[in-house]
Formats: structure tokens, C-alpha cells, sequence
């Protein structure tokens, strides 16, 4: 892709926002807690990422308790 050429949305979803809700948790604590910037996760969260560390995830994924399949998802898009 060329700069400045539009982003093609991906078919991958994070469920943060769902995850966070259902323990109870704000962003800027999984933020604490997992060692990730505030500003990471909301890349992540609103489906912005174009890639994600390994240990990014593993570190989110340790503090909601919760395997990567139950944080990203597949969405397939009809089309």
C-alpha cells in the first residue's frame, strides 16, 4: 500500500470493550496492570492495529484472563 492510500478495514475484531465490561475494568487499568500505553490499547480496542506484539497480547490476554480467541476474533464480511 502506497502512502496515503486509504486503509482497507481488516476482518479481525478485538472484543476489548466487551472483555473490559465484563470484568469491570477501565482501559487505563488494563493499562496498568499489562504494561501497555493507554494509547496502544485504544488503537487495539477501536479495530485500528495493524499489528500487535506477541508479548502485547500475551500481556493483555494474562491480565482479563482470557486466551487470544476470546480477544480477536474473525469477522467475515458478506460481500
Amino acid at each position: 500500500m502506497a502512502p496515503g492510500e486509504p486503509e482497507e478495514p481488516s476482518d479481525i475484531h478485538c472484543r476489548l470493550d466487551e472483555l473490559l465490561a465484563a470484568r469491570g475494568m477501565t482501559l487505563t487499568r488494563l493499562a496498568e496492570l499489562a504494561g501497555v500505553t493507554v494509547v496502544n490499547l485504544s488503537v487495539l480496542k477501536n479495530d485500528r492495529a495493524r499489528a500487535i506484539r506477541f508479548s502485547t497480547l500475551q500481556a493483555v490476554c494474562d491480565v482479563l484472563e482470557c486466551e487470544v480467541g476470546e480477544l480477536l476474533v474473525l469477522r467475515r464480511r458478506s460481500g
